[in-house]
């Protein structure tokens, strides 16, 4: 059966996206910090494969084991999203540098350590896509480390296509610009059509970063 995971579920972007995924018959792996969300996200995604798991990004050992026993569920992802961030307001100044790095392990590390358990696999099997939500398309004073964090995900995007582009793993971000609600510009079920799409490209259509 082929999957997605989708780390960091809420009743936003993740939850329209695993609906999304739900409905072109795939399972769905979904991981978040609180029982909570991720439980209702299970029941709202459509789906009787829903599989869901708490685990906090930054906790390495928690979130490799989630996603193991995803894999050991439904095997090696077809698709995996991350979606986890930290959303703040703060300028240069404001944060002491281990709020600084509390931010950045959220924002981009918890989809390095995503990325180096399941992309291998990902490459050996020689398809998958590895999706992370962006945004901030220009950086903004008054979000000093949702900015920073951002910008690591589109270096971060970069690293992974050239690591495992050629093995047919299609690395891309969706970069938000506005506010997410439904009924508006940034409507989620929209924005979640975007990410099927970028998971459907073929390896000669890929776009490594999509800007809504």
């Amino acid at each position: 059966m082929s999957g997605v995971v989708v780390v960091g579920v809420g009743p936003g972007i993740c939850l329209a996206v695993a609906r999304r995924f739900v409905r072109e018959g795939m399972s769905a792996g979904l991981i978040a910090r609180s029982d909570a969300t991720v439980k209702s996200a299970a029941e709202e995604s459509g789906s009787a494969d829903a599989l869901a798991l708490t685990a906090d990004v930054t906790d390495e050992r928690a979130l490799r084991a989630a996603l193991d026993r995803i894999v050991d569920a439904y095997g090696v992802p077809d698709a995996v999203v991350y979606n986890a961030a930290m959303i703040r307001s703060d300028r240069i100044g404001d944060l002491t540098a281990q709020q600084h790095l509390d931010a950045f392990a959220v924002n981009v590390v918890g989809a390095i350590t995503a990325a180096a358990h399941l992309a291998p696999a990902m490459a050996e099997r020689g398809s998958g896509s590895f999706l992370i939500t962006g945004g901030m398309p220009v950086p903004k004073p008054d979000y000093a480390s949702l900015s920073l964090g951002k910008a690591g995900v589109r270096a971060l995007v970069t690293l992974l296509h050239q690591q495992y582009g050629a093995a047919g793993v299609h690395a891309a971000s969706v970069t938000i610009s506005g506010g997410v609600a439904p009924g508006s510009l940034w409507d989620p079920d929209d924005i979640a059509n975007h990410y099927w799409r970028l998971h459907q490209q073929a390896p000669a259509e890929w776009i490594h970063e999509l800007v809504v």
